[in-house]
């Protein structure tokens, strides 16, 4: 809003002229989302329901956060969504991937409430329908032509580095993306401030990315890709959501006072994903957010060979390795290998550094 307002208030007043500065627009939405949810949380975190615990996991400490607040995702969001509908320019299928984003969040939030939690085949379709509908308002609001400019790790395309993606193609890989990361995220969310701590830290990572590397002509003809116009409102609202996600650890560091629940870790996976698709390369998302894909997605991946053998009539014995690791690969280092909760929060916070630039450097130079 405050970018579109410039060009009417600049000719009043000269300096006005900054809020059409995506670098201003950025920082004062970062400053204004953490602030707000660093006071009002606290104020509202009494109206959310109760944590009941982890039955299954009682032997990692499943039920230490029986009763706290959980679903704080939804009002962090909802403190977030001032700063973005302020600070952030989007147009409108912009702004449609953003509606389907809260929508995300809306169904992780009611299945904190249910009184019985959702099913997987419940859960499953409705982050398959939101997915779709994010992937075709992506296609819809940047296709050109009716292809999507795409730039692949590896590969140098024939259009400014890039390929060229037909819809059909291209929409059913973005939703699996979107679909995939959002679960990933959602299944990494099991110690205090694990799943909050390394989204924010891909997400910073990718604001970088959308702002100086494929949204700067410069750095981005230096690798030898395109341009995305769009992709320097996208940090903003990446960094928005960072902002208002780092007043939420402040109270969820450990031990913690509240839970983001199914409504915030849902919306951070579905953000990363969908950010990772702004930034024209699906496969950025390997190299910015490696812990947590392998950390949750490992258990979608476990559960799937192994249904799939069971269909077949292949039985994976106890002593396989698959069996014995145990997913989140956090309850596999808290059990195995007797890390405490304060261990693997800052051990995978150091993979996810130490990983980040080697995969980033791979990614952008190797092509």
């Amino acid at each position: 809003m405050l970018y579109f307002l410039s060009q009417y208030l600049t000719p009043y007043w000269g300096p006005f002229r900054l809020l059409s500065s995506h670098a201003l627009l950025l920082a004062g939405g970062t400053f204004l989302s953490a602030v707000l949810t660093w006071i009002f949380l606290p104020k509202l975190w009494n109206k959310l329901p109760r944590d009941r615990g982890k039955a299954l996991c009682q032997d990692l400490g499943g039920m230490k956060s029986a009763g706290k607040p959980t679903g704080s995702g939804f009002y962090v969001t909802l403190l977030a969504l001032p700063a973005i509908i302020l600070f952030a320019p989007l147009a409108f299928w912009d702004m449609m991937v953003v509606a389907a984003l809260y929508a995300a969040m809306l169904f992780g939030y009611l299945d904190d409430r249910a009184l019985v939690p959702w099913g997987e085949l419940k859960k499953g379709l409705l982050d398959l329908v939101v997915s779709l509908a994010a992937a075709y308002f992506i296609y819809l609001g940047h296709n050109e032509g009716g292809r999507m400019l795409v730039w692949l790790p590896f590969a140098t395309g024939p259009i400014n580095g890039a390929f060229l993606v037909p819809g059909w193609a291209y929409i059913p890989v973005a939703a699996f993306l979107l679909w995939f990361t959002m679960n990933a995220t959602n299944c990494s969310d099991g110690v205090d401030g694990l799943a909050g701590s390394l989204t924010v830290i891909t997400l910073v990572m990718l604001a970088v990315i959308l702002y100086v590397v494929v949204g700067y002509r410069p750095v981005a003809h230096y690798f030898l890709i395109p341009v995305y116009s769009e992709a320097a409102r996208w940090a903003i609202v990446v960094m928005i959501v960072s902002g208002a996600f780092g007043g939420y650890l402040w109270f969820n560091a450990e031990p913690s006072k509240i839970l983001m629940g199914d409504a915030g870790s849902r919306f951070l996976g579905f953000l990363v994903a969908a950010a990772s698709l702004m930034s024209g390369n699906p496969f950025i998302i390997l190299a910015l957010s490696p812990v947590v894909l392998v950390n949750g997605g490992g258990g979608l991946g476990k559960l799937v060979l192994l249904r799939f053998a069971r269909r077949i009539g292949f039985e994976i014995g106890e002593d396989a390795a698959i069996r014995k690791i145990r997913f989140p690969l956090h309850d596999h280092c808290k059990k195995k290998l007797g890390w405490s909760n304060a261990q693997v929060l800052m051990r995978f916070i150091l993979l996810q550094l130490i990983l980040m630039p080697i995969l980033l450097v791979l990614l952008l130079k190797i092509r």
